[in-house]
């Protein structure tokens, strides 16, 4: 049975950076020392921690995977966050996404 690490090592992890290069995309980490950089990240970090990774023990890797994936899926179209004046922030996005659409 997997237990959640006390300490996240993936920004660390060779599999974590080669799998960012694969899809193309640019880690985000702050300057050493200010934690302010990565506020947001770290935020979004704690509420997955405590609404899904700790409130269980997962038998293995996949389930973690599968989990993980559902409860993206929601947080981004159908939990109302309040920077977005409680709506999903897909449906926050909607109009920027809209524009851009008519503009391509």
């Amino acid at each position: 049975m997997l237990q959640p690490p006390v300490e996240l090592a993936q920004y660390g992890a060779v599999s974590y950076g080669q799998s960012l290069a694969d899809s193309k995309v640019v880690a985000s980490v702050g300057a050493k020392g200010d934690s302010y950089d990565n506020a947001t990240a770290e935020a979004l970090n704690s509420v997955f921690r405590a609404e899904l990774i700790d409130r269980r023990v997962w038998p293995a890797l996949t389930d973690v995977n599968v989990a993980t994936s559902k409860w993206v899926g929601s947080y981004n179209t159908r939990r109302p966050h309040s920077a977005t004046g409680y709506v999903p922030p897909v449906q926050a996005h909607r109009p920027l996404i809209d524009r851009q659409a008519v503009a391509a």
